[in-house]
């Protein structure tokens, strides 16, 4: 009877010592599994990167990116760093007067991106067209695009926009206003006829997104028919809507049908189009940004406005009320080139509008949401 009972004991605590030994080892399971899991939830989407990012910045930070300024020097000083802390300027851009040499400007972009200290990377920006608009000359020449137009070899776009593109990205710039989709004959534009410029500006936004840059089309709805300088004053281009698309948007609309809206801004001129709004500049003109830009051709990426320190809109409208009107008309990113007073009332102006309501946060938001993708896709390093 005494054996029996043990044998019993033994049998079970052997019994007991199995069971607790797959609990371990399910316990372990479940751990492993669930480790993964919580892994896995970690992981964000770049939508959900994005709204964490938006969500956790200030209304001033939310402001800040949506103005891209110009600096004075070839060091960051005071003045820019000034700009960047206090309002978080977004997105700055450079001109023959902040590049003296390959080196210096280099190092005048690291400097801007390391010391800015916000919650993503600066846009940098540059106007390097080719030919009559090139920036940094001593070390950057690309080809006008009336030159390259003129060839008839399509490659050649796409070629000089990612050597262009290649050369830039070296310096630390993520953005280059160009190419130029206006129909014209003029040396800025591909050519006069629309089917070519469209085939020119395509394979020229193909060259850009090889090398991962950002690009602009400008200047929208175009300026090839145009006789005033929009530094000088404000004028109107007196086509019809209908002539507009038949020459003037096709090599926009080409862009936005093929490519990502995410890889590019459209950069919006300061010119009247009377056949699409009779009143306001381009830039500053809720129809042509949001009803026709937007909502007829389809556009989904980031707008930018012109230098507002033209003559064609600061001979006419305070800087207090350009960036308001510029963003109430569909504008992501206001630019402001020159002088930090205008640059700092752009900047308040749209501060004051989003505080006191006049723009609701949520169309803040839908354009820094824009803008903090648009980065994180292009404006890392």
């Amino acid at each position: 009877m005494m054996r029996k009972n043990m044998s019993r004991f033994w049998l079970l605590v052997l019994l007991l010592f199995a069971l607790s030994t797959a609990a371990i080892v399910a316990g372990c399971g479940k751990a492993q599994s669930g480790d993964g899991a919580g892994q896995t939830a970690k992981e964000q989407t770049l939508d959900e990167k994005v709204d964490a990012i938006v969500d956790s910045m200030t209304t001033t930070e939310k402001v800040g990116q949506m103005v891209m300024i110009g600096v004075q020097g070839t060091d960051v000083t005071d003045d820019s760093l000034y700009m960047l802390h206090q309002y978080h300027m977004g997105g700055v851009i450079l001109f023959d007067r902040n590049m003296e040499s390959a080196d210096q400007t280099k190092k005048l972009i690291a400097d801007l991106q390391a010391k800015a200290d916000q919650k993503v990377p600066l846009f940098i920006g540059v106007d390097e067209e080719g030919g009559q608009v090139v920036r940094g000359k001593s070390f950057l020449t690309p080809p006008s695009e009336q030159e390259i137009g003129r060839s008839g070899e399509v490659t050649r776009a796409e070629e000089s926009a990612r050597q262009t593109a290649e050369k830039l990205k070296k310096l630390g710039f993520n953005v280059n206003f160009a190419p130029v989709a206006d129909v014209g004959e003029y040396a800025r534009s591909f050519s006069a006829d629309p089917e070519q410029a469209a085939k020119f500006v395509e394979a020229a936004a193909q060259g850009y997104e090889q090398q991962h840059m950002m690009y602009a089309l400008k200047h929208f709805p175009g300026i090839g028919r145009g006789t005033v300088d929009s530094h000088e004053d404000i004028s109107s281009i007196t086509a019809t809507k209908a002539e507009l698309l038949k020459r003037d948007i096709v090599p926009f609309q080409k862009v936005i049908d093929e490519r990502q809206s995410e890889d590019y801004f459209v950069l919006v001129s300061h010119l009247r189009y009377p056949a699409l709004d009779g009143e306001n500049p381009a830039s500053l003109s809720k129809t042509v940004q949001t009803d026709f830009l937007r909502g007829e051709l389809g556009y989904r990426g980031l707008i930018i406005t012109d230098d507002v320190e033209m003559g064609a809109l600061a001979k006419h409208y305070s800087f207090r009320e350009l960036g308001v009107k510029a963003v109430e008309a569909g504008s992501d990113i206001v630019l402001v080139c020159h002088e930090y007073p205008h640059e700092t009332d752009v900047y308040l102006g749209l501060l004051d509008a989003v505080e006191d309501g006049t723009i609701p946060m949520e169309r803040v938001d839908e354009s820094v949401r824009r803008i903090v993708k648009a980065k994180l896709l292009h404006a890392q390093s």
